[in-house]
């Protein structure tokens, strides 16, 4: 007798409510992507306060997920792919689009906030590929290796601060230096750091 077809994968069957959770998460990210790109290009405040009020949101889902998949016993690969992926949204492009409304367009400005990107893209697969590794016997990883993602939103903290006291656009702290023909805000640099800090391996932040 020939052995069974393998059952195709079906989305459908395979989605949990904690999923569900964990899109939102990646809706209201993408939601914030486009409010500051829609400031950038009117200027109209309230888009930028919107996008502002979006990720914080975004971060109240990424906590619920996983406590709903644990508390159902429903954690699956998907699950965890699709919270990478939202966590990249939320808390990489969006702060970075941020960063862009915010004022900082120069090209040396674009490297370190490409740069954090690209940090937060490969933080996440690390952890994807390490969890088993970091997981205690009861299977529950006991630190991070690194920032975790959700951290940038001490970034977007800060940038809403500057922008309250009107300190974004031609105001940024420290003002702009001109390098090689490209232009450079030193708070970009902030990026370049923390996204350092997710890619390390000596930095251990406990999982709670």
């Amino acid at each position: 007798m020939s052995a069974p077809r393998p059952r195709h994968f079906s989305m459908i069957r395979e989605f949990h409510l904690a999923d569900l959770i964990t899109l939102l998460n990646g809706f209201l990210g993408a939601g914030a992507v486009l409010a500051f790109m829609r400031f950038t290009l009117d200027q109209e405040s309230v888009f930028f306060w919107l996008g502002t009020a979006l990720l914080p949101g975004a971060l109240i889902m990424d906590a619920l997920d996983g406590r709903i998949a644990r508390r159902r016993g429903m954690a699956s690969p998907l699950g965890q792919e699709l919270d990478s992926l939202a966590d990249v949204v939320s808390f990489g492009v969006a702060p970075v689009a941020m960063a862009f409304a915010v004022g900082m367009r120069g090209g040396w400005d674009a490297l370190c906030l490409v740069y954090f990107v690209g940090c937060g893209i490969s933080r996440l697969a690390r952890y994807n590929v390490t969890a088993s590794e970091l997981s205690g016997p009861q299977g529950k990883v006991k630190y991070f290796e690194g920032f975790p993602i959700p951290t940038s939103l001490v970034l977007v903290a800060l940038l809403a601060v500057l922008a309250g006291l009107g300190r974004w656009q031609d105001a940024l702290p420290f003002g702009v230096v001109t390098f090689a023909g490209f232009r450079l805000h030193p708070v970009s640099l902030l990026f370049a750091l923390h996204g350092s800090a997710m890619i390390s391996k000596t930095l251990r932040i406990p999982k709670p």
